[in-house]
Protein backbone atom coordinates (compact mmCIF):
# COMPACT_ATOMS: atom_id res chain seq x y z
CA UNK A 1 0.00 0.00 0.00
CA UNK A 2 2.66 2.30 0.90
CA UNK A 3 4.51 2.04 -2.36
CA UNK A 4 1.16 2.08 -4.57
CA UNK A 5 0.50 5.62 -2.26
CA UNK A 6 3.90 6.65 -3.55
CA UNK A 7 2.94 6.19 -7.23
CA UNK A 8 -0.12 7.76 -6.71
CA UNK A 9 1.78 11.18 -5.63
CA UNK A 10 3.98 10.82 -8.02
CA UNK A 11 1.41 10.87 -10.65
CA UNK A 12 0.10 13.80 -8.91
CA UNK A 13 3.20 15.66 -9.12
CA UNK A 14 4.10 14.57 -12.99
CA UNK A 15 0.97 15.77 -13.74
CA UNK A 16 0.86 19.39 -12.20
CA UNK A 17 4.44 19.72 -13.45
CA UNK A 18 3.42 19.31 -17.24
CA UNK A 19 0.33 21.63 -16.52
CA UNK A 20 2.05 24.44 -14.86
CA UNK A 21 5.83 23.47 -16.19
CA UNK A 22 5.31 25.92 -19.61
CA UNK A 23 4.83 28.98 -17.67
CA UNK A 24 6.79 28.66 -14.33
CA UNK A 25 10.20 27.12 -14.96
CA UNK A 26 12.27 25.46 -17.88
CA UNK A 27 12.72 22.41 -16.24
CA UNK A 28 12.49 19.04 -17.15
CA UNK A 29 11.60 15.30 -15.29
CA UNK A 30 13.28 12.78 -16.62
CA UNK A 31 12.11 9.35 -15.30
CA UNK A 32 15.17 6.49 -15.35
CA UNK A 33 13.65 3.00 -14.48
CA UNK A 34 16.56 0.72 -12.58
CA UNK A 35 15.80 -2.19 -14.55
CA UNK A 36 19.20 -4.19 -12.78
CA UNK A 37 16.23 -5.06 -10.53
CA UNK A 38 14.39 -7.01 -12.26
CA UNK A 39 14.81 -10.54 -11.62
CA UNK A 40 12.32 -11.35 -14.69
CA UNK A 41 10.11 -9.73 -17.02
CA UNK A 42 6.66 -9.12 -14.87
CA UNK A 43 3.70 -10.16 -16.61
CA UNK A 44 0.91 -7.35 -15.30
CA UNK A 45 1.25 -3.58 -14.31
CA UNK A 46 0.67 -4.93 -10.53
CA UNK A 47 3.97 -7.24 -10.73
CA UNK A 48 5.90 -3.89 -12.29
CA UNK A 49 5.02 -2.18 -9.46
CA UNK A 50 5.69 -5.06 -6.76
CA UNK A 51 8.83 -5.93 -8.53
CA UNK A 52 10.09 -2.87 -8.20
CA UNK A 53 9.16 -1.04 -5.22
CA UNK A 54 10.81 2.51 -5.07
CA UNK A 55 13.63 1.66 -8.42
CA UNK A 56 12.74 4.53 -9.91
CA UNK A 57 14.84 7.23 -8.96
CA UNK A 58 14.14 10.87 -10.77
CA UNK A 59 16.60 13.51 -12.00
CA UNK A 60 15.55 17.01 -12.97
CA UNK A 61 18.11 18.53 -16.22
CA UNK A 62 17.62 22.00 -17.15
CA UNK A 63 16.25 22.54 -20.41
CA UNK A 64 17.60 25.69 -22.51
CA UNK A 65 15.48 27.16 -25.09
CA UNK A 66 16.92 27.54 -28.58
CA UNK A 67 17.37 31.15 -29.25
CA UNK A 68 16.13 32.25 -32.56
CA UNK A 69 19.48 32.35 -35.28
CA UNK A 70 19.91 36.02 -36.07
CA UNK A 71 19.66 36.94 -39.31
CA UNK A 72 23.57 37.68 -41.06
CA UNK A 73 23.68 41.52 -41.59
CA UNK A 74 26.70 40.94 -43.70
CA UNK A 75 26.41 41.04 -47.52
CA UNK A 76 29.22 39.67 -50.24
CA UNK A 77 32.00 41.64 -51.00
CA UNK A 78 33.21 40.07 -54.35
CA UNK A 79 30.33 40.76 -56.87
CA UNK A 80 29.28 44.32 -54.74
CA UNK A 81 32.81 45.31 -55.32
CA UNK A 82 32.25 45.37 -59.09
CA UNK A 83 28.82 47.13 -58.56
CA UNK A 84 30.06 50.11 -56.41
CA UNK A 85 33.11 50.23 -58.97
CA UNK A 86 30.42 50.30 -61.61
CA UNK A 87 28.62 53.40 -59.52
CA UNK A 88 32.12 54.98 -59.06
CA UNK A 89 32.19 55.07 -62.91
CA UNK A 90 29.00 56.76 -63.48
CA UNK A 91 29.50 59.07 -61.17
CA UNK A 92 32.39 60.11 -62.38
CA UNK A 93 31.02 60.08 -65.90
CA UNK A 94 28.49 63.37 -64.05
CA UNK A 95 31.63 65.15 -62.81
CA UNK A 96 33.98 64.81 -65.85
CA UNK A 97 30.64 66.34 -68.41
CA UNK A 98 30.27 69.40 -64.84
CA UNK A 99 34.12 69.66 -66.21
CA UNK A 100 33.65 69.50 -70.16
CA UNK A 101 35.61 66.70 -70.19
CA UNK A 102 32.78 64.93 -72.37
CA UNK A 103 35.38 62.01 -73.79
CA UNK A 104 36.64 60.95 -70.51
CA UNK A 105 32.59 60.91 -69.49
CA UNK A 106 31.92 58.52 -72.02
CA UNK A 107 34.30 56.30 -71.53
CA UNK A 108 33.51 56.92 -68.02
CA UNK A 109 30.16 55.17 -69.12
CA UNK A 110 31.42 52.35 -71.21
CA UNK A 111 33.63 51.39 -68.04
CA UNK A 112 30.54 51.20 -66.32
CA UNK A 113 29.07 48.77 -68.57
CA UNK A 114 31.80 46.61 -68.19
CA UNK A 115 31.90 46.52 -64.71
CA UNK A 116 27.88 45.82 -64.58
CA UNK A 117 28.06 42.60 -66.80
CA UNK A 118 30.74 41.02 -64.39
CA UNK A 119 28.91 41.54 -61.17
CA UNK A 120 26.13 39.39 -61.91
CA UNK A 121 27.93 36.67 -63.29
CA UNK A 122 30.57 36.64 -60.80
CA UNK A 123 28.25 35.94 -58.15
CA UNK A 124 26.21 33.21 -60.06
CA UNK A 125 29.96 31.82 -60.60
CA UNK A 126 30.80 32.03 -57.13
CA UNK A 127 27.33 31.63 -55.74
CA UNK A 128 27.13 34.77 -53.90
CA UNK A 129 24.11 36.59 -55.43
CA UNK A 130 21.63 38.00 -52.66
CA UNK A 131 18.73 40.13 -52.55
CA UNK A 132 20.76 43.07 -51.22
CA UNK A 133 22.77 42.69 -54.00
CA UNK A 134 20.01 42.72 -56.69
CA UNK A 135 18.81 45.97 -55.06
CA UNK A 136 22.06 47.53 -55.03
CA UNK A 137 22.69 46.88 -58.96
CA UNK A 138 19.76 48.16 -59.95
CA UNK A 139 20.15 51.50 -58.08
CA UNK A 140 23.75 51.53 -59.52
CA UNK A 141 22.38 51.27 -62.58
CA UNK A 142 19.73 53.88 -62.41
CA UNK A 143 22.93 55.95 -61.64
CA UNK A 144 25.12 55.07 -64.02
CA UNK A 145 22.94 54.53 -67.10
CA UNK A 146 20.17 56.67 -66.42
CA UNK A 147 21.56 59.58 -64.88
CA UNK A 148 24.88 59.93 -66.14
CA UNK A 149 24.21 59.67 -69.84
CA UNK A 150 21.01 62.07 -69.35
CA UNK A 151 23.23 64.72 -67.67
CA UNK A 152 26.54 64.41 -70.07
CA UNK A 153 24.01 64.60 -73.53
CA UNK A 154 22.74 67.34 -72.01
CA UNK A 155 25.61 69.14 -70.90
CA UNK A 156 27.00 68.17 -74.03
CA UNK A 157 24.41 69.19 -76.54
CA UNK A 158 21.16 69.02 -75.41
CA UNK A 159 21.05 72.65 -73.62
CA UNK A 160 21.23 74.14 -76.64
CA UNK A 161 17.92 73.11 -76.85
CA UNK A 162 16.39 74.82 -74.44
CA UNK A 163 13.17 73.30 -72.88
CA UNK A 164 13.25 70.66 -75.87
CA UNK A 165 16.83 69.64 -74.17
CA UNK A 166 16.11 69.43 -70.91
CA UNK A 167 12.61 66.97 -72.04
CA UNK A 168 14.46 65.01 -73.77
CA UNK A 169 16.94 64.38 -71.32
CA UNK A 170 14.34 63.53 -68.83
CA UNK A 171 12.18 61.31 -71.50
CA UNK A 172 15.59 59.25 -71.27
CA UNK A 173 16.03 59.24 -67.44
CA UNK A 174 12.34 58.65 -66.94
CA UNK A 175 12.28 55.68 -69.48
CA UNK A 176 15.70 53.95 -67.84
CA UNK A 177 13.87 54.05 -64.49
CA UNK A 178 10.29 52.72 -65.65
CA UNK A 179 12.54 50.23 -67.40
CA UNK A 180 14.59 48.76 -64.14
CA UNK A 181 11.75 48.86 -62.16
CA UNK A 182 10.10 46.48 -64.65
CA UNK A 183 12.63 44.20 -64.69
CA UNK A 184 12.48 44.18 -61.00
CA UNK A 185 9.24 43.24 -60.93
CA UNK A 186 9.18 40.86 -64.08
CA UNK A 187 12.64 38.89 -62.82
CA UNK A 188 10.79 35.75 -62.71
CA UNK A 189 8.37 36.05 -65.19
CA UNK A 190 9.87 37.09 -68.97
CA UNK A 191 11.79 34.82 -70.72
CA UNK A 192 15.47 34.96 -69.21
CA UNK A 193 16.89 34.75 -72.97
CA UNK A 194 15.35 37.98 -73.71
CA UNK A 195 15.10 41.46 -72.61
CA UNK A 196 11.51 42.95 -72.54
CA UNK A 197 12.51 46.78 -73.98
CA UNK A 198 16.52 47.72 -74.57
CA UNK A 199 18.55 47.53 -71.45
CA UNK A 200 19.78 50.65 -69.81
CA UNK A 201 23.14 49.34 -70.22
CA UNK A 202 22.40 49.32 -73.92
CA UNK A 203 20.58 52.63 -74.26
CA UNK A 204 23.42 54.56 -71.79
CA UNK A 205 25.88 53.00 -73.93
CA UNK A 206 24.38 54.29 -76.97
CA UNK A 207 24.45 57.75 -76.00
CA UNK A 208 27.82 57.55 -74.54
CA UNK A 209 29.29 56.25 -78.29
CA UNK A 210 27.46 59.08 -80.23
CA UNK A 211 28.89 61.64 -77.85
CA UNK A 212 32.57 60.01 -77.98
CA UNK A 213 32.32 59.81 -81.35
CA UNK A 214 31.28 63.15 -82.23
CA UNK A 215 33.30 64.58 -79.64
CA UNK A 216 36.47 63.04 -81.25
CA UNK A 217 35.26 64.70 -84.63
CA UNK A 218 34.97 60.86 -86.21
CA UNK A 219 30.92 61.77 -87.43
CA UNK A 220 30.28 64.03 -90.80
CA UNK A 221 27.95 66.20 -89.32
CA UNK A 222 27.14 69.65 -89.19
CA UNK A 223 27.43 71.43 -85.67
CA UNK A 224 23.96 72.42 -85.81
CA UNK A 225 22.71 69.33 -86.64
CA UNK A 226 24.49 67.22 -83.73
CA UNK A 227 21.67 68.77 -80.56
CA UNK A 228 18.98 67.51 -82.62
CA UNK A 229 20.35 64.05 -83.30
CA UNK A 230 21.21 63.66 -79.81
CA UNK A 231 17.72 65.18 -79.04
CA UNK A 232 16.34 61.74 -81.26
CA UNK A 233 18.90 59.10 -79.68
CA UNK A 234 17.78 59.98 -76.20
CA UNK A 235 14.10 59.79 -76.87
CA UNK A 236 14.33 56.79 -79.44
CA UNK A 237 16.74 55.27 -75.95
CA UNK A 238 14.14 56.74 -73.50
CA UNK A 239 11.43 55.05 -75.26
CA UNK A 240 13.07 52.16 -76.75
CA UNK A 241 13.77 50.90 -72.72
CA UNK A 242 9.79 51.15 -71.85
CA UNK A 243 8.68 48.99 -75.11
CA UNK A 244 7.78 45.19 -75.42
CA UNK A 245 10.19 44.47 -78.39
CA UNK A 246 12.49 41.98 -76.84
CA UNK A 247 16.18 42.20 -77.10
CA UNK A 248 18.50 39.25 -76.96
CA UNK A 249 20.12 38.85 -72.88
CA UNK A 250 23.20 37.03 -73.74
CA UNK A 251 22.40 34.98 -70.26
CA UNK A 252 22.31 31.70 -72.20
CA UNK A 253 26.16 31.87 -73.16
CA UNK A 254 27.75 30.24 -70.08
CA UNK A 255 31.79 30.89 -69.96
CA UNK A 256 32.31 27.17 -68.23
CA UNK A 257 30.83 25.46 -71.29
CA UNK A 258 32.37 24.82 -74.89
CA UNK A 259 31.73 27.18 -77.90
CA UNK A 260 32.20 26.58 -81.30
CA UNK A 261 35.26 27.43 -82.87
CA UNK A 262 33.60 30.45 -84.89
CA UNK A 263 32.17 32.21 -81.53
CA UNK A 264 35.77 32.23 -81.04
CA UNK A 265 36.92 34.23 -84.08
CA UNK A 266 34.29 36.62 -83.58
CA UNK A 267 35.70 38.01 -80.46
CA UNK A 268 39.02 38.59 -81.79
CA UNK A 269 37.35 40.10 -84.96
CA UNK A 270 35.35 42.06 -82.13
CA UNK A 271 38.54 43.21 -80.06
CA UNK A 272 40.77 44.10 -83.48
CA UNK A 273 37.90 46.41 -84.52
CA UNK A 274 37.51 48.08 -81.07
CA UNK A 275 41.00 48.74 -80.89
CA UNK A 276 41.21 49.67 -84.07
CA UNK A 277 38.39 52.34 -83.44
CA UNK A 278 36.61 52.28 -80.42
CA UNK A 279 34.19 54.89 -80.50
CA UNK A 280 33.10 54.53 -84.09
CA UNK A 281 33.04 50.32 -83.43
CA UNK A 282 31.10 50.46 -79.90
CA UNK A 283 28.66 53.24 -81.72
CA UNK A 284 27.99 50.94 -84.52
CA UNK A 285 27.57 47.96 -82.18
CA UNK A 286 24.41 49.48 -80.49
CA UNK A 287 22.95 50.72 -82.86
CA UNK A 288 22.60 47.09 -84.69
CA UNK A 289 21.58 46.15 -81.08
CA UNK A 290 19.02 48.77 -80.34
CA UNK A 291 17.73 47.98 -83.93
CA UNK A 292 17.65 44.21 -83.29
CA UNK A 293 14.76 43.84 -80.58
CA UNK A 294 11.92 46.12 -83.74
CA UNK A 295 13.32 43.31 -86.18
CA UNK A 296 12.70 40.17 -84.09
CA UNK A 297 9.36 41.74 -83.77
CA UNK A 298 8.65 42.66 -87.47
CA UNK A 299 10.04 39.17 -88.48
CA UNK A 300 7.59 37.24 -85.72
CA UNK A 301 4.35 39.61 -87.47
CA UNK A 302 5.49 38.52 -90.36
CA UNK A 303 6.21 34.70 -89.75
CA UNK A 304 3.83 34.32 -87.26
CA UNK A 305 6.26 32.63 -85.81
CA UNK A 306 7.84 33.51 -81.90
CA UNK A 307 11.33 34.12 -82.47
CA UNK A 308 13.83 31.49 -79.75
Amino acid sequence: QQTQLWHVCLAWIDSKYYSLGYFLTTFRRRGRIDRSRLSHKPSSSQQWAEELGDGIDYEVEELHPEKPRLRSKGIYLLPNAFTTAALFCGFFAIVNAMNHQFEIAAIAIFASLVLDGMDGRVARMTNTQSAFGEQYDSLADMVSFGVAPALVAYEWALKDLGKWGWLAAFTYCAGAALRLARFNVNTGVVDKKFFQGLPSPAAGSLMAGFIWLADDNKIPVRDTAIPWITFFIAVYAGLTMVSNARFYSGKALDVRYRVPFGVMVLMILTFVLISSNPPLTLFGLFVVYSISGYVIWAWERLSGKRFS
